[in-house]
């Protein structure tokens, strides 16, 4: 199996809402309102990663896509770094958590 590199926060937010398909103004907009305002991401930074992201073959235009409107959607080899990304995430918690219900990690 192929291994991944960790992601970002702001990666993981956009793949993990690019999972459907949608527009970049959308991903911006639910990344904050899911996290109720706790973590934004920004215009330049949301396109510059799907500029990578694109690139890395994470993610591909969606054929629902315009002139005006692209819409993206995670790739298969996206879908895994996902995957693994939040496998790696799970034991981040597990073992924060096992820590502080002895009272030290």
């Amino acid at each position: 199996m192929k291994s991944f590199e960790p992601l970002t926060d702001s990666v993981f937010y956009i793949m993990a809402l690019l999972t459907e398909p949608r527009h970049g103004y959308v991903v911006m907009s639910l990344v904050e309102e899911t996290t109720k305002g706790a973590f934004v991401i920004g215009p330049a930074s949301l396109y510059t990663i799907i500029k990578k992201l694109l690139k890395e073959q994470m993610i591909v235009l969606h054929n629902e896509s315009d002139s005006r409107r692209k819409v993206y959607v995670l790739t298969d080899l996206g879908r895994q770094t996902l995957e693994a990304d939040i496998a790696r995430r799970k034991v981040m918690i597990e073992i924060a958590e096992k820590g502080l219900e002895r009272g030290s990690i």
